[in-house]
């Protein structure tokens, strides 16, 4: 392949180059492309017959409009056992995370990173703030719920989104946890569970909290039918609510916002649920085997995963864009570098779960790339280090033009005085297009909060300490033991007073926060923002006990 085509991936801000663009530049016939090991799809369905039926229905399905959304959203409620009124079903799931921030969303919105790019970016571009709490590598990526639950009262933030299993670590919490989450956030605007990738889970028998999304007032589950089935390109997805809220987002969808291919599949699934089901336990088990083949490469760090992915951190000294561009044009092997993630860097890799045919061709890439002898190997002899990216586009796009406000524009510098991971407050915003300036942030004192019955302490607020005075050296002319000789000493100069230490001021109470919204436009209190996520510390995490997980689509059908 050539280097145009690894230059599509330096041209693309948050996500990789479409496999019909790197085709177009390769100039492969179709079919011909490499290995993919980016989009994180289910290799396993629909099955080579499904793709035959399909096929000789070409004609019918891209020549007739498809039936109305109501009519394939009641086929597949009839498949979920699931009420129509609570259902939208859209053109992709990023299509409904685009109604949701329209609709749903008021003012700020909490999200954990990496994650998906689009809940990070989809509210900035409609003016949105959002808080973004860093998972932690020491922890393995794991959500911290409690102290996430404290991050977002003491953020104000008014709506919240959790991705399980989490794109692209894998993360997966528990659904007896989840609940209680919700439930601690029963005083928030909305609650968004993005359950996009938990078909692919298989740590407990019933994870997925739809059916608690029901009877919620401020829940909205979202779940992908593209990557379960196979089918990126035909886009389609769905959400669970409450009749009210997910009646709001139907009302705003058009009538024919679903294709005839959406529809020609939805109403496949009833006659292919054990082609599925089977699909499903063999992505889980090639996940394992994956797992294990990595793992044995020096230096590769392989993160417990309950997706259909597997996240990967490279030994020390290699660089993600280098190992992607190489494993493409030296192996014809598509990998996702995750330098463009906010709250990731390009030392990781997120590589989809593929047949093991398939996994030795990677491991066998990956092994010449990183170590191999002649000249260019990624990882260098020791001592001979490498720098790091610190990301590409979409990361220094979010640094320079929002600063993590939501306001589509270029904030002044900040100072960079203070505590680390806190912004100093915007002198100035230069054509936020509010017409305003962004307000001065204000400390806000840490509250305690619980998930459940569990209690999150509430961290003592540092006090600033006066700088000790120096202490004048003892005289050296005493005598060190009885009996010694003293030694003369040539008469000390004299030394000018020490200037008076002033008393430290007293320290101001921690402005409080009435409870309500927050006031549009006000930079995130008390935490990180976009330009201040990578390299940082952040909050300490917890790692989460277990692995476990939820019921597939099949089952629950």
């Amino acid at each position: 392949m050539s280097g145009n085509v690894t230059s599509l991936f330096r041209s693309t801000a948050a996500h990789s180059p479409s496999m019909a663009a790197l085709t177009r530049e390769s100039g492969e016939a179709a079919g011909a492309g490499p290995v993919d090991f980016c989009i994180p799809c289910n290799p396993y369905f629909p099955t080579p017959a499904m793709f035959d039926e399909m096929a000789g229905r070409l004609r019918d399905i891209i020549t007739y409009y498809p039936s109305s959304a109501d009519t394939i959203t009641a086929e597949l409620c009839s498949l979920l056992q699931l009420p129509p009124q609570c259902v939208a079903m859209g053109n992709g799931s990023t299509e409904l995370i685009t109604w949701i921030d329209h609709l749903l969303v008021r003012e700020s919105l909490a999200v954990p990173v990496p994650t998906f790019g689009r809940w990070t970016d989809q509210p900035m571009e409609t003016g949105k703030r959002v808080d973004m709490f860093p998972l932690q590598e020491a922890g393995g990526f794991a959500l911290d719920l409690a102290r996430y639950a404290e991050f977002i009262r003491a953020r104000g933030t008014r709506a919240v989104v959790i991705c399980n299993p989490n794109n692209p670590d894998g993360g997966y919490l528990h659904k007896q946890a989840l609940v209680q989450f919700m439930d601690a956030m029963a005083d928030r605007d909305l609650v968004v569970v993005d359950e996009s990738f938990l078909e692919f889970a298989d740590a407990e028998a019933d994870a997925s909290v739809v059916q608690e999304a029901m009877l919620r007032p401020n829940v909205v589950v979202l779940r992908s039918l593209g990557k379960n089935f196979g089918l990126h390109g035909i886009r389609f997805g769905y959400l669970v609510a409450n009749p009210a809220l997910a009646g709001r987002v139907r009302a705003m969808l058009p009538k024919w916002n679903l294709n005839s291919f959406a529809e020609y599949v939805v109403f496949m699934l009833r006659d292919h649920g054990a082609e599925y089901a089977q699909s499903l336990h063999q992505v889980r088990r090639d996940r394992l085997e994956m797992t294990g083949q990595l793992s044995t490469l020096p230096g590769l760090t392989v993160y417990p995963s309950q997706g259909n992915f597997l996240f990967v951190r490279l030994p020390v000294g290699a660089e993600g864009t280098a190992v992607r561009d190489r494993m493409l044009t030296e192996h014809r092997v598509l990998v996702r570098e995750c330098g463009n993630k906010i709250g990731s860097s390009s030392r990781f890799l997120r590589l989809v779960v593929r047949p093991q045919v398939d996994v030795r061709r990677l491991v066998s890439g990956l092994e010449q790339v990183l170590y191999g002898s002649r000249r260019g190997a990624a990882v260098p002899e020791p001592a001979t280090g490498t720098g790091y990216s610190s990301g590409t586009a979409a990361v220094d796009r979010l640094m320079y033009e929002t600063n993590g406000s939501g306001m589509r524009a270029i904030t002044a510098q900040t100072a960079g005085a203070g505590t680390p991971g806190l912004a100093a407050a915007p002198a100035a915003v230069v054509g936020t297009g509010t017409g305003m300036p962004l307000p001065a942030a204000v400390p806000v004192a840490p509250a305690a909060a619980t998930v459940g019955p569990v209690p999150v302490p509430t961290a003592p607020q540092q006090v600033p300490q006066p700088a000790p005075v120096p202490q004048p050296a003892p005289y050296p002319g005493t005598v060190p033991y009885p009996g010694a000789v003293p030694v003369p000493q040539p008469a000390p100069l004299p030394q000018p007073m020490p200037a008076p230490v002033p008393a430290p001021a007293p320290v101001a109470p921690a402005a409080s926060y009435p409870p309500g919204p927050t006031p549009p436009g006000v930079p995130a209190r008390g935490g990180l923002t976009a330009a201040q996520v990578r390299g940082t510390n952040g909050l300490e995490s917890v790692p989460a006990t277990g692995w476990p997980n939820a019921a597939g689509m099949g089952r629950a059908g």
